[in-house]
């Protein structure tokens, strides 16, 4: 779906554009909050990614 919101436009046509995007939920898709928390914060995020690019480059 697009909505499109031109300037100008009135305090009314944005709130019809608001309530038409909250209204609808969305259909499937990634939840990213079922897997927050999953990895301990016990290091920095960049030597977690880091480490991990290592491991596959070895593979190869």
């Amino acid at each position: 779906m697009v909505l499109v919101l031109k300037k100008g436009a009135t305090k009314k046509d944005i709130e019809e554009i608001d309530k038409i995007l909250y209204k609808e939920k969305s259909k499937g898709g990634f939840d990213a909050k079922k897997n927050n928390g999953i990895i301990p914060d016990l290091e920095d995020g960049m030597v977690i990614q880091k480490r991990m690019i290592d491991e596959w480059k070895r593979d190869i």
